[in-house]
């Protein structure tokens, strides 16, 4: 048995192993049953790399399939955003999950909410609340001017209407005036004076040597100026004849109807009482309030400062 070993030492060739094959033979047969098989010839590498790479990765490189190259993805990347879903949605889609369509409408629908989230208004759906204004207390300067407001209103509505209380027919028959006969009075209102004188006549009413309607021009005045004639029944039977100065035009037309009034009594002393229960014959004393030192106007005060 010795002997036997020894002679396959030495019938061995140092720097190869007995298990080792010479490369030459093996690659000849691995050609020749390629060949006969009909698959394309593999190149044999050389004999320097062929002792330096093992049998087994050569066996396995070669029964490995071929793998087509990958081409390189050219396109920008997506944002984070975006690939997030997609890596998400890719296994569910791998292990039979939702189909891409349903990905998307998924993805559509959510973004419909986003966007009906931003376009509604914060606090659309609630209901209005009324607040009422506190109502603050008036001065006495807006109080006077309202009720001015009021009292001239109410004469306009009533000269619209015709009249203040229309005016009844006289109950009884106008006193008989001679011809030549003249009854004076004076009339005043704030700062208008006016001498009315009454004669006979058909109810010509003459102011300052103008006519009525030219003289006053608004039917309010113009209807105030007549009041005291229509209600006694003398609209038509007597002519006036005034002569007015000072004032304006307002403060003039109660001048004009306050003279009327007084020269009636004149003509008839029985008219008092009625005159006088219609306020014509009273002077209407109301005037503006002088402005006094140290104010603005009348009560008005300049606004205060501390400093």
């Amino acid at each position: 048995m010795i002997d036997d070993e020894t002679q396959k030492d030495e019938a061995t060739p140092e720097g190869q192993d007995e298990g080792s094959q010479p490369a030459g033979p093996v690659a000849g047969e691995d050609s020749s049953s390629s060949q006969a098989a009909g698959e394309e010839p593999t190149p044999t590498p050389p004999a320097g790399d062929a002792a330096e790479v093992p049998q087994d990765e050569a066996e396995s490189a070669a029964k490995a399939p071929e793998v087509e190259p990958v081409a390189e993805d050219t396109s920008e990347p997506a944002s984070q955003s975006d690939s997030s879903p997609a890596s998400e949605e890719a296994p569910d889609a791998e292990q039979g999950g939702d189909s891409p369509p349903a990905a998307d409408a998924k993805r559509s629908t959510r973004a419909e909410g986003e966007e009906k989230k931003k376009d509604v208004i914060p606090g659309a759906d609630l209901e209005p609340i009324a607040v009422e204004p506190e109502e603050r207390p008036l001065s006495a300067e807006e109080q006077a001017r309202l009720e001015a407001e009021e009292e001239e209103r109410a004469q306009r509505e009533a000269a619209l209407a015709g009249e203040e209380e229309e005016p009844k027919a006289a109950s009884r028959a106008p006193a008989k005036i001679e011809g030549d006969a003249r009854y004076l009075a004076t009339g005043k209102r704030k700062t208008s004076i006016a001498r009315v004188t009454l004669r006979p006549g058909s109810g010509k009413i003459e102011i300052n040597k103008r006519a009525l309607e030219e003289f006053f021009p608004r039917p309010l005045h113009q209807t105030t100026v007549r009041l005291p004639l229509t209600i006694t029944g003398y609209e038509k039977n007597v002519d006036v004849h005034v002569r007015v100065h000072g004032g304006g035009i307002s403060g003039q037309a109660g001048a004009v109807r306050h003279g009327i009034a007084r020269a009636l009594t004149e003509v008839d002393p029985e008219l008092r009482g009625e005159l006088k229960r219609r306020g014509f014959l009273t002077r209407d004393a109301r005037a503006k309030e002088r402005r006094k030192a140290g104010l603005k106007k009348a009560r008005k005060r300049p606004q205060f400062s501390k400093r």
